[in-house]
């Protein structure tokens, strides 16, 4: 069942409220609600944390923590799945996202540069941010969707899967040998 793997990879409530980093999240981290793991909870926590990871902004996880506090969704799911964009990811997944907003906006898409500098990155600031923008934006809403519904499917699958075994093994016991 997916509630048994997830179960075995996500940290437990009172790990996280041990640290002393989060100390200060300890009355979010308490609250039992952010803990379940339902299909529910799971599709909503994938939307959350996708569409925080998608966002270019500084400080996605605590986003992605509000989100999952508004949401009523698994919070260490979403604030995991922030780290999707990660120091080797980000530069791919943010081109991606400037090219799909500069499509939308009809706007030619600056080639990326051989060496990406905070200099080159300086002069071509506010031509790139609007179109960054709207194509994180655009593909953040798309993928946490999508991912929502993907989760959904998924596990509703992977419950009548479990179910028709169940009674296939209800079967074989009760047929005479």
């Amino acid at each position: 069942m997916p509630r048994r793997l997830l179960k075995r990879y996500l940290p437990s409530p009172d790990a996280l409220r041990r640290q002393r980093s989060l100390r200060f999240m300890a009355h979010l981290i308490a609250d039992p609600a952010l803990w379940v793991l339902t299909r529910r909870s799971v599709a909503n926590a994938f939307s959350v944390g996708l569409f925080s990871a998608l966002l270019p902004i500084p400080c996605q996880m605590v986003v992605a923590a509000l989100g999952a506090r508004v949401g009523r969704c698994n919070l260490p799911l979403s604030v995991a799945l922030v780290w999707i964009t990660n120091p080797l990811t980000m530069p791919i997944i943010f081109y991606a996202n400037y090219c799909l907003g500069a499509w939308l906006m009809q706007r030619p898409a600056l080639e990326a540069p051989h060496r990406l500098t905070t200099d080159w990155l300086q002069s071509q600031l506010l031509d790139i941010l609007p179109s960054l923008l709207i194509g994180s934006l655009v593909a953040a809403i798309a993928v946490g969707g999508l991912a929502n519904l993907v989760i959904r499917l998924l596990w509703r699958w992977q419950v009548a899967r479990s179910w028709k075994a169940r009674a296939r093994r209800r079967r074989r016991r009760t047929q005479p040998h």
